[in-house]
């Protein structure tokens, strides 16, 4: 199905089942246990051996020697896979560095072996008889120290240009007669998911199948195919249940291919996790950034100059942070700037994090917002309202396809109860508690990719979706099954839901929230076709088709579905392509985050208190799992105002804390009564779904309202994440 006209009336329309507050098909599976993730694929593969990963101990240089030995002669040992004799082995697309390194070390826990035995007991311990010898090399680690050498990276589809100009700043900041000139720093962060990356990988023959924990399967596939030297229909990757992804798990890591080499070298299939500490240093993480923001404007609150430059760092041919891209369309104002400048850092490879680009780079601007309104005197929410725009401000003929952001933040206010905030910091207090409010917008864009399915009817008047979409704890498989009975008139308990497996067509995947509505929109698409199969075997004409109630009706007749579909069944595929709307028209979500805070005068304590978040993302196609998502995404954002940190050892190159013991993400206690509120809006440009996404939308934004919170409970402005009480404490008001 090609998109390229708005969208008018279709079958979702009708929201029999679509919008509708649906618990989760797969919640009785994973509340009970018997969801099987990819470790736990016993049944497929029951003589599963063990992996164990070895991990590099430096974070850059050589391996000098590798003495195996010990280890291949230690009870239980299969097999030891090293570079030096895992056969020639290529970097995948989506890999930064090599999964599998040595004899160059690229960064710290680069996996450099992995050891095979009938038990995981004897592989770990086998894995520490492995004797490695490096000659240490300088690295480069420090961002700060790296900053002045950066450089503009390359464009991509995903972050744009590196640099975009409009006007002229420089001469319009001169002459501003309000400015603000500020940076601000976020530090290294992780994927912090309950389960760990993990694969199980069985040969049969030439074909290679891995159970795995992945977002992306098809590029899975492809990267899994380029490294190992064969050809992609010789892979089979399935990944029915992901437990928890946030970008970590777009990417094959070293799991899935030492398992595939370990099964291999060991003759018989082998399982590998990674543990917590290889999580850290050897997957992806979110990379640090600094950022410099200038705003100027009239007196009257106007915007005329604002510029954004944003610095990160990552391993050489990677990519930058682009925290800068939400700046070039949130905010009006005629002459603007925004440059991406990207560090060679010898540090584990920097990558997709929920909401990349726009989570950082809000935990910046909108700190910069409130400082701006505050220099002019304005309410921050009243300062934001009065420099929207419904075009691109750096392509003005460009209009947004739905923008009410205005609306966000009035409505928020409103129910946060935002006029009784203390326009002066450090007014309020609640016994031992200094209470502040704070405000940020929400803005993430809207990505389209295609996305396709397989439709298939029975006898039973069973509808079952094939897709490799994933679902990643997000609700994949109810929207898919909301969507299928919408389009096919069935109630829900006659769809079934496969997903996460590459022998299905091939979907848009879990990343960048563009999930849900290509997803929808793909499995929309082959039921649509399927209709038109139906209709067809029924000498119906299909454009006059009604699909209601598990029965088929058209020119006076009424046909049970079941019927329709005859001994053998019918079956349909089609994927939703998309023309150029997103060119035409800018698409994109947004929101505002309300948050109060107190913190305590005397030891600088911090405790959210209450949350709010509005979202003007499409149509909603479930709110009670979107729910979940924008209050867990507002729980991230807590967590990265507050705790997240991956603390680097700027001498060795290494991420110190890299457990959960010491990496700290929030926890019930934490977290207070959220509330979430969804715009009735649909967006017919965006997709036949008329839906776009939240659940990194949840989370823009969030951080920077915490901080804002903060400066209005304390008077202290801390412009380097996270906020902890030790960047507090000397300014707080006197305690009596």
């Amino acid at each position: 199905m090609k998109f390229d006209t708005p969208a008018t009336t279709n079958p979702i329309d009708q929201l029999k089942v679509i919008g509708k507050p649906t618990d989760r098909i797969d919640g009785p599976v994973k509340t009970t246990g018997t969801a099987r993730y990819a470790y736990e694929r016993n049944a497929e593969v029951p003589r599963a051996a063990h992996g164990y990963v070895v991990g590099a101990g430096i974070a850059k240089g050589r391996i000098a020697s590798m003495d195996l030995g010990a280890a291949q002669a230690a009870p239980g040992v299969l097999a030891v896979v090293t570079a030096r004799n895992a056969g020639k082995l290529a970097k995948g697309d989506f890999n930064t560095a090599k999964l599998l390194g040595g004899p160059e070390i690229d960064h710290y826990h680069q996996a450099v072996a992995v050891v095979v035995a009938n038990t995981f007991e004897q592989a770990r311990a086998a894995a520490q008889l492995v004797r490695i010898t490096y000659e240490r090399g300088s690295g480069r680690f420090d961002l700060a120290a790296e900053k002045d050498a950066a450089q503009m990276p390359k464009p991509n589809p995903f972050s744009g240009e590196p640099q975009t100009k409009t006007g002229d700043f420089p001469g319009a900041f001169a002459a501003a007669p309000v400015q603000l000139d500020a940076t601000y720093t976020t530090p290294d962060e992780s994927h912090a998911m309950m389960e760990p990356h993990a694969s199980i990988a069985q040969w049969q023959g030439d074909r290679l199948t891995i159970w795995t924990s992945n977002q992306m399967i098809a590029w899975g596939v492809g990267d899994v195919a380029k490294t190992l030297g064969i050809p992609k229909d010789k892979v089979r990757l399935v990944s029915p249940f992901v437990g928890g992804g946030f970008g970590g798990k777009l990417f094959v890591r070293a799991d899935a291919v030492l398992a595939a080499l370990g099964a291999r070298a060991a003759k018989r299939p082998v399982k590998v996790a990674l543990q917590r500490p290889l999580m850290m240093n050897n997957t992806t993480h979110r990379p640090a950034t600094i950022q410099r923001i200038r705003i100027g404007a009239t007196p009257d609150g106007k915007i005329t100059a604002i510029a954004h430059e944003g610095w990160s760092g990552d391993l050489p041919g990677g990519q930058a942070e682009t925290a800068v891209n939400q700046t070039r369309l949130l905010y009006a104002g005629a002459n603007r700037l925004t440059t991406t400048r990207l560090a060679v850092l010898d540090l584990p490879e920097g990558n997709a994090m929920r909401a990349p680009g726009e989570a950082p780079g809000l935990m910046a601007l909108e700190i910069a917002m409130d400082e701006m309104a505050e220099k002019l005197k304005l309410d921050p929410v009243e300062f934001r309202v009065l420099n929207d725009t419904q075009v691109d401000p750096e392509k003005p003929e460009r209009p947004f396809s739905q923008r009410r952001l205005n609306e966000c933040l009035r409505m928020g206010a409103e129910r946060f109860g935002w006029g009784k905030r203390s326009a002066t910091p450090a007014q309020q207090r609640d016994g031992r508690w200094l209470v502040g409010l704070g405000v940020a917008a929400a803005f993430r864009n809207n990505l389209l990719t295609k996305s396709a399915a397989r439709v298939r009817l029975d006898n039973r008047g069973m509808v079952t979706v094939e897709t490799d979409m994933t679902d990643i704890g997000t609700g994949s498989y109810t929207i898919i099954a909301q969507t299928a009975a919408e389009t096919m008139g069935v109630s829900l308990d006659k769809v079934s839901v496969r997903l996460g497996d590459s022998a299905y067509p091939v979907s848009a995947g879990s990343g960048g929230q563009w999930g849900a509505n290509n997803s929808t929109s793909g499995v929309f698409a082959a039921c649509m076709k399927l209709r038109e199969a139906v209709a067809a075997k029924l000498g119906m004409a299909a454009a006059e088709a009604q699909f209601s109630d598990g029965m088929v009706r058209a020119g006076g007749r009424s046909v049970p579905l079941a019927e329709a579909a005859g001994a053998e069944g019918l079956a349909a595929e089609d994927g939703i392509e998309y023309g150029d709307l997103d060119k035409k028209y800018q698409q994109s979500t947004f929101g505002a985050h309300f948050v109060e805070v107190g913190v305590d005068a005397a030891t600088g304590e911090i405790r959210v208190r209450r949350m709010l978040a509005v979202c003007a993302a499409g149509r909603i196609l479930n709110p009670k799992s979107a729910r979940s998502q924008v209050i867990g995404a507002m729980t991230m954002g807590v967590g990265g105002a507050l705790m997240e940190e991956l603390a680097l050892d700027k001498r060795h190159g290494f991420f110190v804390n890299h457990d959960l013991a010491g990496y700290e993400v929030p926890v019930h206690a934490d977290i207070p009564h959220q509330d979430v509120i969804f715009l009735d809006e649909t967006d017919p440009i965006s997709s036949p779904m008329k839906a776009k996404g939240v659940g990194e939308l949840g989370m823009c934004g969030v951080a920077a309202a915490v901080a804002n919170a903060i400066y209005n409970a304390t008077g202290v402005r801390v412009r380097e994440y996270p906020i902890t009480l030790d960047k507090l404490l000397a300014g707080l008001p006197p305690v009596a």
